[in-house]
C-alpha cells in the first residue's frame, strides 16, 4: 500500500475553485472520482493522519498512487463530468447502484423507418422510446395487445417484415386488423409513423383525448346509422379504458413524478422508484448499492439521481441506432422520441427521501435535461408524502430479499480469496484473477479464451478471445505452445501499454471478440526486454485538461493471479512466457481437471485444496467459466468455417458488399452471369471490384451454388 504522503500535491498547487478529482493507482486505473466546490479544501481532506479517515477512505487513499484535478466553471458542470468519469472508468470504490433485477420496458424503435412495439431489457438503445418499466412482461404483452387494436404499430421482427414485404402477404396480425401492414403498403411510412406516436402519446398519458376522439367518431358513425362501425369504435374505447385501469390512481392531481425511496445500513442500501405520470403509477425499478466510500444518505440520493437521469442525457446525445433506410442510411429521428431528453424520462417532480447536499444544483442540471422546471423536493404532507412512504416500503421489502438471496455471499467471497491466498503463499489476496484455457478440435480452428474475476465475481466485460497463430501462422502444434503463445501476447500487450507505446494501434488484433488477430512482436520486443522491473512512468498528481477522459487500453492492468487450466505442462509453458517477457510480480498456478489438483511453477507436487474449500470452489467456476467462453468461440469459428465463399478471396469484398450483391442479383446464378458493368451498378462494388469479382467465380465455375454463401 502507498503512503498518501509520496503523492500528496502541495496545497499552493491545488486551485480553490469547483471541479473534479481522480485518484489513480500504481498502474494508472482511476480508483475513485469526486466532484468537490473548493477543490483545495476536498483533496487536503484526504491527506491527514490516515488514522483519522474512515476505513473505505483510508484503503482509498493507501491504494492509490497519485491525484490529479480538472477546474470547471460552474458546480453543475462539476456535477456532469463526475458522472462522466464515473460512467468511463467504473472507479473500484465509487458507489455503484446495480439493478436488483432486468426489467422488461414497452419499447418503440422511433429510429427505424417503421417503427415497432416491443418488450426490450437490458441496456437503453438511442432512437428509442420506453415507457415502464413494468414488473412483468406478460403485463406489457397484455396492454400492447389491446392498444393494438386503437394503435395497429407494427410488433413483427425485421425478418418477418421482410418475408411479408417480399411475399406481399401481411402476417396474422394483419389480416385481423391489429396491424397496419406497412409491409405490404397498406399505409405509408408518414402514416405508420404517425399511428406510432400516437401510441407513444397515449403511453406518455394523454388518453383523454383519444377517448373523446373515438367517442366523436362513434356518435357521428352511429347518427349515420352505421352502427357495426360504431360498435367497433365502441369496443375501442373500451380497450383504452381497459389499459388505462390497469395503472390504479394514486395522485388525483394528476401529478408527474418520480418518488424515491432508500433503506439501508452502513455496508448496503436497497433504492426504490415509482414513476407516476398523469397521477397513475406507471412504472417501478429497484437498485442494490454496496456502501464502498463513505456516504451520507444524501450524497447517496445524488450520486442515485446522476444515474438515473444521466443515461438519459447520453440517449440524448447519441446518434441513434438500428436499421437503415433502403439507402443505407440512418433515418431521422422524428416525434416525441427524438430530440432532448424528453418530459417522460425528467418528471416535474423529484421526490427524494432526503436532499441532495446541493439541491439547487441538481435542479439546474435536471432543468436543462428537461427543458422546464423541476422541483427535487421531500414530500411533508398528502397523499405525496404516503406514496413515498409505500415505496419506502418496497425499498424494505427489496433489502430484506437481496440479504436473504445473498446471505453470506460477500463473506463466501473473502473467505475463498483469503484461502487461495493462503494456499499459494501470496503476500495478498488475489483481487484480480485471471484464467485460460484452450480450445481446438484434432488441431483445428484453434482458440483460446481469457476470463477475469474480480473480488471473486466475473467481470464478463474483460472477457477476452484469442485465435492461435503458431509459430507458421498454421497454428500451434499441441496446447502447450498455444498457451504459451496466448501468455505471451497477453503480457506483452501489457507491457507495451504500461511503457506508453507510441503505436497502440499496430496491437489492436492481439486479443479478439471475433476470429482474427494482429501480431506485435516489432512493438513489444523493446518493452519485453525491459522487463517487470523496467523503468515505468510513474502517475503524477497535478491538474489535467477539461477534456473527456481517455479510454484505458484492454492489457494495461496485470492480474494478481494467473490460472491455466491445465497440469505441470501448462504451467510450464506458461511461466517459460512470463520469464522471456521478464514478468516478475505476477503469480501463476494450474488447475487439472482429473483430481483438481492446483499446480504450481518448479514444484513437483501439487497443492491440494479440500474438497469443501471455498477457494477451490472459486478456481473451479473460474476455470469452467474460462473453459465454456472458449467453446462457444470455437464453436463460432468452426460454424463460420463450414460456410466458405469464393467471394471470400475477392480484395475489397466484405460481407456487406457480399450481402448487396446477392440481394441485387437475387441469386447465385444471376450473379455469375452478370458483366463487370451489370456488377459496378451495385451500390458500394468499384469496377476494379466488379472485375475481380467476375474473374473469381469464372475460375471458380465448378462450385456448388449452395456453396457461395453470402
Amino acid at each position: 500500500m502507498a503512503d498518501p504522503a509520496t503523492y500528496r500535491p502541495r496545497a499552493g498547487e491545488i486551485p480553490t475553485s469547483p471541479g473534479v478529482y481522480r485518484f489513480r493507482d500504481e498502474h494508472g486505473r482511476v480508483v475513485y472520482v469526486g466532484k468537490a466546490k473548493n477543490l483545495r479544501a476536498r483533496l487536503s481532506s484526504y491527506f491527514q493522519d490516515v488514522a483519522n479517515l474512515h476505513q473505505r477512505t483510508r484503503t482509498m487513499v493507501t491504494t492509490a498512487a497519485s491525484v490529479e484535478w480538472t477546474v470547471v466553471g460552474t458546480e453543475v458542470e462539476a456535477l456532469t463530468l463526475e458522472y462522466t468519469w464515473i460512467k468511463e472508468f467504473d472507479p473500484r470504490f465509487n458507489v455503484k447502484y446495480r439493478d436488483d433485477k432486468s426489467y422488461p420496458y414497452l419499447a418503440v424503435t422511433l429510429g427505424e423507418r417503421f417503427p415497432r412495439a416491443q418488450v426490450m431489457r437490458g441496456k437503453k438503445r438511442p432512437g428509442t422510446r420506453y415507457f415502464g418499466p413494468y414488473g412483468q412482461a406478460w403485463a406489457i404483452r397484455e396492454t400492447l395487445d389491446l392498444l393494438l387494436r386503437v394503435f395497429p404499430v407494427r410488433t413483427c421482427s425485421p425478418g418477418v417484415f421482410r418475408r411479408a414485404e417480399q411475399s406481399g402477404r401481411p402476417c396474422l396480425l394483419g389480416y385481423i386488423d391489429k396491424c397496419s401492414a406497412p409491409c405490404v403498403g397498406r399505409v405509408d411510412e408518414d402514416e405508420h409513423r404517425a399511428i406510432a406516436e400516437d401510441f407513444c402519446a397515449f403511453m406518455a398519458g394523454d388518453t383523454a383525448r383519444f377517448v373523446r376522439r373515438l367517442e366523436e367518431r362513434m356518435r357521428d358513425a352511429a347518427a349515420a346509422t352505421e352502427y357495426e362501425q360504431a360498435a367497433r369504435l365502441r369496443d375501442d374505447i373500451d380497450a383504452l379504458r381497459r389499459a388505462t385501469e390497469k395503472n390504479a390512481v394514486v395522485l388525483t392531481d394528476g401529478t408527474d413524478a418520480d418518488v424515491f425511496a432508500l433503506a439501508g445500513d452502513e455496508l448496503e442500501a436497497a433504492v426504490q422508484v415509482f414513476h407516476v405520470r398523469g397521477g397513475r403509477i406507471r412504472g417501478q425499478r429497484g437498485w442494490i448499492v454496496e456502501k464502498v466510500e463513505d456516504l451520507s444518505d444524501a450524497e447517496l440520493v445524488e450520486h442515485l439521481l446522476q444515474q438515473v437521469y444521466g443515461a438519459a442525457e447520453e440517449l440524448d446525445a447519441a446518434p441513434p441506432e438500428g436499421p437503415t433506410g433502403d439507402d443505407g442510411a440512418v433515418p431521422p429521428r422524428h416525434g416525441r422520441g427524438a430530440g432532448r431528453a424528453d418530459q417522460q424520462v425528467v418528471p416535474r417532480e423529484v421526490l427524494v427521501p432526503v436532499l441532495p447536499p446541493d439541491p439547487d444544483q441538481v435542479a439546474t442540471w435536471l432543468r436543462g435535461l428537461r427543458g422546464s422546471r423541476v422541483d427535487v423536493r421531500v414530500p411533508q404532507r398528502g397523499d405525496k408524502r404516503e406514496l413515498a412512504a409505500t415505496v419506502r416500503n418496497n425499498a424494505e421489502h427489496a433489502l430484506v430479499l437481496h440479504r436473504t438471496r445473498r446471505a453470506g455471499d460477500l463473506t463466501t467471497r473473502s473467505r475463498a480469496l483469503s484461502e487461495i491466498r493462503e494456499a499459494l503463499d501470496l503476500g495478498s489476496a488475489p483481487l484480480r484473477i485471471e484464467c485460460y484455457d484452450i480450445s481446438t478440435t484434432q488441431g483445428t480452428n484453434q482458440v483460446a479464451s481469457m476470463v477475469v474475476f474480480e473480488d471473486g465475481a466475473a467481470r464478463k466485460g474483460e472477457y477476452r478471445h484469442f485465435a492461435i497463430r503458431g509459430a507458421d501462422g498454421d497454428g500451434a502444434r499441441d496446447d502447450t505452445e498455444a498457451m504459451h503463445e496466448v501468455i505471451t501476447r497477453r503480457f506483452r500487450r501489457y507491457l507495451v501499454e504500461r511503457a506508453g507505446s507510441p503505436d497502440p494501434d499496430a496491437l489492436a488484433g492481439d486479443a479478439v471478440t471475433g476470429d482474427s488477430d494482429g501480431d506485435v512482436d516489432g512493438a513489444a520486443d523493446g518493452a519485453a526486454g525491459a522487463g517487470a522491473g523496467a523503468s515505468v512512468p510513474r502517475p503524477t498528481s497535478g491538474e489535467v485538461g477539461p477534456e473527456l477522459p481517455e479510454r484505458r487500453s484492454r492489457f494495461a492492468y496485470p492480474p494478481n493471479l494467473v490460472v491455466v487450466d491445465g497440469g505441470p505442462p501448462q504451467v510450464a509453458a506458461a511461466q517459460r512466457a512470463l520469464t522471456e517477457l521478464g514478468v516478475q510480480d505476477v503469480a501463476l498456478c494450474g488447475l487439472a481437471k482429473r483430481l483438481e489438483e492446483v499446480w504450481l511453477p518448479d514444484d513437483p507436487y501439487p497443492v491440494i485444496l479440500p474438497r469443501s474449500s471455498e477457494g477451490l470452489y472459486l478456481m473451479q467456476r473460474i476455470r469452467d467459466e474460462a473453459h465454456r467462453f472458449a467453446i462457444t468461440y470455437h464453436r463460432s469459428k468452426r460454424g463460420k468455417g463450414m460456410t466458405v465463399s469464393v467471394l471470400d478471396g475477392v480484395a475489397g469484398l466484405g460481407p456487406t458488399r457480399q450481402t448487396a450483391l446477392l440481394k441485387h442479383f437475387g441469386s447465385v446464378k444471376r450473379l455469375r452471369a452478370a458483366t463487370a458493368e451489370e456488377i459496378a451498378e451495385v451500390k458500394g462494388v468499384g469496377e476494379r471490384t466488379a472485375r475481380a469479382v467476375v474473374e473469381a467465380l469464372a475460375g471458380d465455375a465448378g462450385t456448388p451454388a449452395g456453396m457461395l454463401g453470402p
